[in-house]
């Protein structure tokens, strides 16, 4: 009897060593799968800012010096049915419309654009106290982020900052929250020089779930190897609520995707 005392003993010691079991954080994002249901061509030109639907259109904005455009879309051929460009100075960011006015952010240049929806004739410029990344609306504010952790919330009316929200991935701030789509009261949000789209509750700040689109970046990263993967990264997310479908895209990816998220 006495060795299973031993071996009893030293079972008990090596437990107690490795301590208690330890605990899940209760805030942690859930996995957010994806699928992908259908595909469409997407112009490698196009270096995506913004991506969004609406009444059923689809709308781009895009960057670089030089190359910067906001232009309408026929998503089913990936070509522009209507497009302006802006002036060589700015380097155009995320855009969104809101009550049949189109908004655009610049990235350095602390402006932000307005436009008539109709002929995308610009109409009126903000100023804005923050670099410019992404932008959606939640039907009363224009969002807006800036590359880090917080969600900026504005006045349509006079883009005048209403409010901050930080956000919080588990118990740590976000990070690089860039690309930015509103969707039945939640958030989807591109993360900078990564693969995750993150889903975010707009009111507490708390991501609720992260999806890895890292086999589809890896794909088109594939297809152009030459290309710097900085200039290839997912950004594009834009919901149609006339359909009920989502879609996605990259920076100069060639294929834009209608995707269903798990969460």
């Amino acid at each position: 009897m006495k060795p299973l005392l031993i071996i009893g003993v030293l079972s008990c010691l090596v437990a107690c060593n490795n301590g208690p079991e330890p605990v899940a954080d209760p805030n942690a994002p859930k996995p957010m799968g994806y699928s992908i249901i259908n595909t469409f061509p997407h112009d490698t030109s196009s270096y995506t800012q913004g991506l969004l639907f609406y009444k059923g259109e689809m709308y781009e904005g895009t960057g670089n010096y030089g190359f910067s455009k906001l232009m309408k879309m026929d998503w089913k051929t990936g070509k522009p049915t209507q497009q302006i460009s802006l002036d060589s100075k700015f380097f155009g960011e995320g855009v969104t419309i809101l009550n049949d006015t189109v908004y655009q952010l610049t990235y350095k240049e602390k402006v932000v654009f307005a436009y008539t929806l109709k002929d995308l004739k610009k109409v009126k410029e903000f100023p804005v106290e923050i670099e410019g990344w992404g932008l959606t609306n939640d039907g009363k504010h224009l969002i807006a982020t800036n590359g880090g952790s917080d969600l900026y919330f504005y006045d349509p009316s006079t883009f005048k900052l209403v409010k901050t929200q930080t956000v919080n991935e588990s118990s740590t701030a976000a990070y690089n929250l860039n690309e930015l789509e509103y969707v039945n009261g939640f958030i989807y949000a591109n993360q900078y020089e990564s693969p995750y789209i993150l889903k975010i509750d707009p009111n507490s700040g708390q991501v609720l779930a992260k999806a890895d689109v890292s086999s589809t970046w890896d794909r088109i990263k594939k297809m152009y190897p030459t290309i710097h993967s900085n200039d290839l990264v997912p950004n594009g997310l834009a919901y149609d609520s006339v359909s009920k479908k989502m879609y996605m895209t990259g920076k100069k990816w060639p294929e834009l995707y209608e995707v269903q998220f798990s969460q």
